[in-house]
């Protein structure tokens, strides 16, 4: 047993690291999107399909909730709380090990674009910008969110059965 603690531990930690880790990352490219675009430049990474420009988003999504900074910041919070219980509360077993995953990119990727950069600029950096459907700027934190959105929902309808989430309404007996 307490060999299986201990595991756990290790485990909390490297996905403690991975979430630090996709900060960093989601950060360090959004300092480079300012320091080497906010004056208007950009960089041609494809010509008419995709190029890296700045953009400052105080809205959600496509700027919905625009000049809404702390009901967003609020609404984060509690998802990133929401997200910490399922992380823990999920069974320890490898069959939840992608949830794990998916849950620390998400949060990863929340934290990133709601709470530190709408607490460090009021803002949201965005700096990616695909031409050639003139789709809304976006940065890598909005990556993280979509991809792991993805693949949840893929896991969900084609690998995991409605029992496999029992465990979170299962009410604890006398």
């Amino acid at each position: 047993m307490e060999q299986e603690n201990l595991l756990s531990k290790k485990s909390y930690i490297k996905y403690g690291i991975l979430f630090v880790i996709l900060l960093i990352l989601d950060q360090i490219t959004k300092y480079f999107a300012k320091s080497q675009f906010a004056d208007g430049d950009s960089l041609v990474i494809i010509p008419k399909t995709l190029r890296l420009i700045y953009h400052e988003n105080d809205g959600a999504a496509w700027g919905i909730f625009s000049g809404r900074a702390y009901l967003l910041t609020f609404i984060t919070v509690v998802a990133v709380i929401v997200m910490a219980f399922l992380f823990f509360k999920l069974p320890r077993t490898k069959k939840y090990n992608a949830i794990r995953y998916i849950l620390v990119f998400i949060a990863a990727g929340a934290a990133g674009n709601n709470l530190i950069d709408r607490i460090l600029y009021g803002h949201v950096i965005d700096f990616i910008y695909f031409e050639l459907i003139d789709f809304p700027v976006f940065n890598v934190a909005d990556i993280y969110i979509t991809c792991s959105t993805i693949l949840f929902a893929i896991l969900l309808l084609f690998y995991y059965k409605d029992d496999d989430f029992s465990f979170i309404s299962k009410k604890k007996k006398d």
